[in-house]
């Protein structure tokens, strides 16, 4: 594993199942990452300190998965000059995620958040490889890889399923 670029923080160890996605396929892209607990509700001293300092440690990505109210992407984007995908958690106190995807997706104008699918740490793990690979070819030649993977195993079901 490379260098820690990416931070995988969650707000609660109940958002670990979904948010282990990201770091698989960080993984599969060889691109070093933390994964760390910062709760924007219980842990404000925390999550300020996270935010403001995670560039100096050389985090270029922060990915942030939280359920319910969701505050965490958010407050995360509202400090740090790094770019944060948000990834909202379907949690045991939500309303069918909903409350969780607004609340990530609807930031307003100049603190942005990038937000994938309800659950979908799979493709923030991807995309936060492909930010990271606009500076690390070995990152970028990796995701070709995967892509050209993908490409493939659908032209293969494509074949089958024409027969």
């Amino acid at each position: 594993m490379s260098k820690v670029v990416v931070s995988i923080v969650m707000g609660s160890d109940s958002d670990l199942s979904v948010m282990q996605e990201a770091a698989k396929m960080l993984e599969q892209f060889n691109v070093g990452y933390e994964l760390d607990i910062v709760s924007a509700h219980r842990t404000p001293e925390k999550l300020f300190t996270f935010s403001k300092e995670a560039h100096k440690r050389g985090i270029q990505v922060i990915i942030a998965g939280a359920g319910g109210a969701a505050h965490l992407p958010g407050m995360i984007a509202a400090i740090s000059p790094l770019p944060v995908i948000g990834v909202p958690v379907k949690s045991s106190n939500s309303i069918d995620g909903w409350d969780s995807i607004l609340s990530i997706l609807q930031m307003p104008g100049g603190v942005p958040v990038a937000t994938v699918a309800l659950n979908g740490a799979k493709n923030a793990g991807i995309l936060a490889a492909q930010i990271v690979s606009t500076a690390c070819e070995e990152t970028r030649e990796a995701i070709i890889d995967y892509k050209q993977t993908l490409n493939e195993q659908v032209m293969e079901k494509s074949a089958r399923v024409k027969k």
